[in-house]
């Protein structure tokens, strides 16, 4: 008799792992973060930052690719997730977004040690708002922006078929559909569709499609609308040139939201690029579409910019050794 056969569940890497700890991160302004820690303790760390209406489940299936060799934290941007929801507009900007992440380093990077960070859509926002301080600068090894844009989010959008081609209208109707406060409900065939469409490829599984739209789902309205302010007037490109870690740029060919062009103007802006991985027929949820490549990409730049950490500190031992014998003559 031969032994039954699990069916294949394509979207059973959505699923996110038990964390192996969790964690409550006091922010600058008292807001507190919620953060999970997969995965080895000691290992390579990289720290992962989800985009809007998204949360820590987002990720898994990235975090299930690394956690064999690295230490991954997530954590919910605020208003996310089990992250604090801050009651007025003023408790959100780039700013906090710069100010949560450099709270989470500070919290999680060992005294001296670095990690690899990767943000997808808001989340790279967050370290190219990050860029210029040092705490997040001393405290990272390498970055990786998925999927995002550095400003003009609205001039860019691409969820409206081709042939409304004022530029006007387009904009307009964008800046509707962006800052919407209508609740998104339960999730069922029509929501599901209009949600692939907007942020997925074409041949996204129907399971995955699901997946992300319960994530999606589940972002309060009031977060979603006070972010959408935030995104609309979006401007961090003169914060790129700041970002002086190993980085690496990956959008998907099929991106309505950060369409191509937007990679392409944050790679040009890099002072120390690693490439632009473009995925072909992938939208913008590329961490659920393709996990493999984005972890891949995370492991690639986690080699380069680790190395990079050790041959610096390697360099600066010799130099204070070299010093102390001098002293010592």
């Amino acid at each position: 008799m031969k032994p039954a056969v699990t069916p294949y569940d394509p979207a059973a890497d959505c699923i996110p792992p038990a964390p192996d700890e969790t964690l409550r991160i006091r922010s600058a302004d008292g807001h507190w973060i919620h953060a999970e820690a997969f995965g080895p303790a000691g290992a390579p760390l990289v720290v992962l930052a989800h985009g809007w209406t998204c949360s820590i489940r987002f990720w898994a299936p990235v975090i299930r690719q690394l956690t064999p060799d690295y230490r991954v934290v997530a954590y919910d941007q605020r208003g996310h997730g089990g992250s604090d929801r801050p009651p007025t507009q003023a408790g959100y900007s780039t700013t906090k977004l710069a100010d949560d992440l450099e709270a989470v380093l500070r919290r999680v990077v060992p005294e001296g040690g670095r990690a690899v960070l990767a943000g997808h859509s808001m989340g790279g926002m967050t370290i190219m708002a990050a860029a210029d301080r040092t705490a997040v600068a001393d405290r990272t090894a390498a970055a990786v922006l998925v999927s995002t844009g550095a400003g003009d989010l609205l001039a860019e959008l691409a969820v409206l078929p081709p042939f409304v081609r004022s530029a006007g209208a387009r904009r307009l109707v964008h800046k509707l559909l962006l800052e919407s406060r209508m609740p998104l409900g339960k999730v069922n065939g029509v929501s599901s569709a209009a949600l692939k469409y907007a942020t997925m490829g074409p041949a996204s599984s129907p399971a995955r499609v699901r997946a992300t739209a319960e994530v999606v789902h589940a972002c309060p309205t009031s977060t979603r609308h006070r972010w959408s302010q935030v995104l609309g007037g979006l401007d961090e490109y003169h914060q790129l040139p700041k970002l002086t870690a190993p980085t690496a740029v990956i959008v998907g060919s099929h991106d309505r939201l950060t369409p191509p062009v937007h990679a392409r103007r944050i790679e040009a802006l890099l002072p120390d690029s690693h490439g632009l991985l473009e995925l072909p027929g992938v939208g913008h949820m590329s961490p659920v579409e393709r996990p493999a490549e984005v972890a891949g990409e995370i492991r690639r730049l986690a080699g380069i910019g680790f190395a990079a950490t050790r041959v610096t500190e390697k360099s600066s031992a010799t130099k204070s050794a070299t010093t102390q014998g001098s002293v010592s003559q």
